[in-house]
């Protein structure tokens, strides 16, 4: 129930408001988003690198309605390519793109030439992109667009929602030699004609979609907090014979900072999804929904307002 409230609360502009005037809100968000510029993504890049941890950054942002917009951000992640190869952040570095954020709501020919330029950019300062996804209406264009891309940059990573029925399928067609995929939950608020809806169904998808990926020639990028699927991951990286360097975990920036030190100790290679921008709200309303102690946390943190 909760994670339904959250995730309706992340299309809420009377919660923005709310929640944006908080006084606790920016110690709240300072947890989890690295800071609104640059600056502070290459300095907190500089500090998950300093520990042995990859990074993945996103520039936070979409709701993208002019392409005014599209190619602000566009210009923004080539900005922040630069500056990560100039500060040597690559490869440890690399960016996740949402495709709505360079217009793909707008124009899709528009979002796949904004994202091939960022594809370019990341390729010459020595790194990559992963295309994030996005609520289900939006799944065929982006896998549409990811196989574009491909063809020049065969190293763009794609994501994929276990939650969506779809995904299996999926999974199935993206688990070729060469082919990055992150695998995560879901945490997009979707109705059950297309994706599962309790905690134990979604679970359940997730473990077969893992199955299908490590069972595959591919990257497997496994992006889970919840301590079951990463013993299950890790098991499953020994059934397949996975070495080190043939898969990853992928944990999100303030969230279970011990156990991604425990699976970088233990020679796994971990990645930090790390967001900065300020247009923090949904992505947080987002991750308060999928984990119950980030809500308690949340809500701790809005009753002491004074």
């Amino acid at each position: 129930m909760l994670r339904s409230v959250f995730l309706a609360a992340a299309g809420s502009a009377r919660m923005e408001r709310l929640v944006s005037s908080a006084p606790v809100s920016k110690g709240i968000v300072k947890r989890f988003v690295a800071g609104a510029s640059v600056d502070d993504a290459l300095r907190a890049s500089r500090e998950l690198a300093d520990d042995g941890l990859g990074i993945s950054l996103d520039h936070l942002g979409e709701d993208t309605l002019t392409t005014e917009q599209a190619v602000a951000t566009k210009d923004q992640y080539l900005t922040l390519l630069g500056r990560l190869r100039e500060a040597g952040l690559t490869p440890a570095a690399e960016v996740s793109l949402k495709l709505s954020a360079v217009g793909q709501k707008i124009d899709e020919r528009m979002a796949y030439d904004h994202a091939h330029a960022i594809c370019a950019a990341a390729a010459e300062a020595g790194t990559t992109v992963t295309l994030d996804a996005e609520d289900h209406t939006t799944t065929d264009s982006t896998l549409e667009i990811l196989a574009e891309l491909r063809k020049d940059h065969p190293g763009t990573g794609a994501v994929l929602q276990a939650y969506l029925r779809r995904t299996e399928g999926d999974c199935r067609e993206l688990a070729g030699a060469g082919s990055r995929v992150r695998l995560c939950k879901g945490a997009y608020a979707e109705p059950e004609s297309v994706a599962y809806q309790s905690a134990l169904d979604v679970d359940k998808a997730y473990v077969r979609c893992l199955n299908i990926l490590m069972s595959g020639e591919g990257y497997p990028m496994i992006a889970t907090h919840d301590p079951r699927l990463i013993a299950i991951a890790e098991d499953r990286a020994r059934w397949f014979d996975r070495q080190a360097d043939e898969f990853e975990f992928q944990m999100l920036y303030g969230v279970r900072p011990e156990e991604q030190a425990r699976l970088a100790a233990a020679g796994h290679t971990v990645r930090v999804y790390v967001p900065y921008g300020d247009q923090w709200y949904g992505y947080l309303m987002r991750r308060l929904a999928e984990r119950p102690a980030n809500i308690a946390f949340f809500g701790k943190a809005l009753t002491s307002r004074k």
